[in-house]
């Protein structure tokens, strides 16, 4: 593998998963970080809470069909792809630097993953060719404006594939009222909700910030 340039004000993060001292199952996760960037160029807390999700779920995720909504840096979905998901990962089509450095963390990491342009609440015709199982989005409920572009993405996705369901993580600064909205609106259930300390690892817990949830969400119909 070349090795991969870094640029300047940019950092190469490592994510570890299980204890390599009594697990063959425990591998890492590099993921380049570029501060002089935007938001989705860093690995944030709701990220590493969705990440640590995959691997503790990770027979769940074998040789199912993922997709990353707001990939940004992709820790959840490179998770996903290492414990056997077929992994799409997309962001914005209008954040090109973004998608580049997704292809440049695969490369990284040595997995190959689909990487597409999706621009939530637009109907280009790559989204209609998607059937993931699982849909992973982290701290995708950041601002409230794109909330309801975000849930008709979800809900025409969900709806494509019966039995699929949308896990995402993010913190309680989120509009809960307009989030119950908006699920009712599209025909959506919460089947799960859990604190993000009930699961994390202790070493992991303590350098989580703020109140994380995790939920799961699946079709009404």
């Amino acid at each position: 593998m070349e090795p991969i340039e870094v640029q300047p004000m940019t950092t190469i993060s490592t994510h570890s998963f299980g204890d390599a001292s009594d697990s063959d199952d425990a591998f890492s996760i590099r993921i380049i970080e570029n501060m002089k960037e935007e938001y989705g160029m860093f690995v944030w807390p709701c990220s590493v809470v969705l990440a640590e999700y995959v691997w503790q779920q990770r027979l769940r995720f074998a040789g199912v069909n993922v997709l990353e909504l707001g990939a940004g840096t992709s820790l959840p979905g490179l998770v996903s792809a290492r414990v056997g998901s077929h992994v799409t990962l997309s962001d914005s089509s209008d954040r090109p630097e973004v998608l580049s450095n997704v292809r440049r963390v695969c490369l990284l990491n040595g997995l190959e993953c689909e990487i597409m342009g999706l621009t939530w609440g637009e109907w280009d015709e790559p989204v209609f060719n998607l059937e993931p199982n699982i849909l992973l989005g982290a701290d995708v409920l950041y601002d409230t404006q794109d909330f309801d572009n975000l849930f008709a993405t979800v809900a025409f996705l969900l709806k494509k594939a019966p039995g699929s369901v949308f896990i995402t993580t993010y913190h309680n600064r989120s509009g809960h009222h307009l989030i119950e909205y908006l699920m009712v609106k599209w025909s959506l259930k919460c089947t799960k909700l859990v604190d993000a300390f009930s699961f994390m690892p202790s070493h992991k817990a303590s350098d989580l910030q703020g109140n994380i949830q995790l939920v799961e969400i699946m079709s009404c119909e």
